[in-house]
């Protein structure tokens, strides 16, 4: 698939972010991260903004970044756990460049991401599995799924030769 832009979704700790920067670095292509610009919108972390405004504010201001960044081209952009599962994001992204879902196994996703507070829809890990079973459904309308237990490297490598370079 040619592309000049490339979304990165999937759930917490699959490794968005370190793979966005990683193949960033490869193509010579900018990188964001929307939960990153949010928190410098907002001036504060995720974890908060959920504490003190709630999941719908949160959303809101995620889908106002993402519509930021439809213009932009020759760009790979790390996505939040949840942008891709509201159908209008998911339209956007699906339609706007190529989609790629890092696959993580549940296990690897508890693993790596602690029930610190720093990412609020993990604390209660119950809720967690639950939240990642619903989520997989929107997750596999993306262009492509990609084993994201592999180390970065492979990853990248694999996202490489998927968009043809």
């Amino acid at each position: 698939m040619k592309t000049d832009k490339l979304y990165l979704v999937g759930f917490m700790g699959a490794g968005k972010t370190s793979v966005a920067r990683a193949l960033g670095r490869r193509l010579g292509w900018r990188v964001e991260d929307i939960d990153h610009r949010i928190e410098e919108r907002e001036r504060r972390r995720v974890g908060e903004i959920f504490a003190k405004d709630g999941e719908p504010y949160f959303r809101t201001v995620e889908r106002t970044v993402l519509n930021e960044l439809l213009p932009e081209r020759h760009i790979v952009i790390a996505t939040g756990g949840g942008t891709f599962v509201d159908p209008d994001n998911r339209t956007a992204m699906l339609s706007d460049g190529a989609v790629a879902w890092l696959d993580v196994p549940l296990e690897r996703v508890i693993a790596r991401v602690p029930a610190d507070g720093r990412r609020p829809l993990a604390s209660d890990r119950v809720q967690m599995e639950q939240l990642y079973a619903r989520r997989q459904a929107a997750y596999s309308q993306a262009h492509v799924r990609i084993d994201a237990s592999k180390p970065v490297p492979e990853v990248v490598e694999r996202l490489l030769e998927w968009i043809g370079y």
